[in-house]
């Protein structure tokens, strides 16, 4: 099982957010932290704007910041947000899928998944918020 990258940069800037509480960021400041694409980095921050995850602020000293406090941003509901289609594995195909018990075991297991990151919010992932701070100061 793997998430999508870009599931993975919608957790990123929620942390990189949510790591500096009430400031505004750019699109520009969180793809240089991370060293990944400011255009795919673009795409994200649109969803995650539309969806209420984040603000957005225009305008000469705009700028992104959380739309929600981190504790109101759960984790389960993020990665159902952006992975549009999350099977582990596609049975509409196959022969013997009408008779196979794998579909609801992965079924099972994609619930479990989904359960465990229902139980965990942004704010679990602030946990060492300092050492966060340092190190996009770094990397930034």
């Amino acid at each position: 099982m793997k998430l999508s990258l870009y599931t993975d940069y919608s957790l990123r800037v929620l942390i990189h957010l949510g790591t500096h509480p009430g400031e505004l960021a750019s699109i520009a400041q969180i793809a240089q932290a991370y060293g990944i694409s400011h255009s795919h980095l673009t795409k994200v921050v649109q969803d995650l704007g539309a969806a209420g995850y984040i603000e957005t602020v225009r305008g000469r000293n705009g700028g992104i910041r959380l739309g929600r406090a981190p504790a109101k941003i759960g984790l389960g509901e993020v990665v159902r947000h952006t992975e549009a289609h999350f099977e582990l594995v596609d049975c509409s195909g196959c022969l013997i899928a009408p008779a196979c018990g794998l579909p609801p075991i992965l079924a099972e297991a994609t619930r479990a998944f989904f359960a465990v990151l229902d139980g965990y919010t942004v704010a679990d992932l602030l946990g060492k918020q300092r050492a966060l701070q340092r190190l996009f100061a770094v990397g930034g």
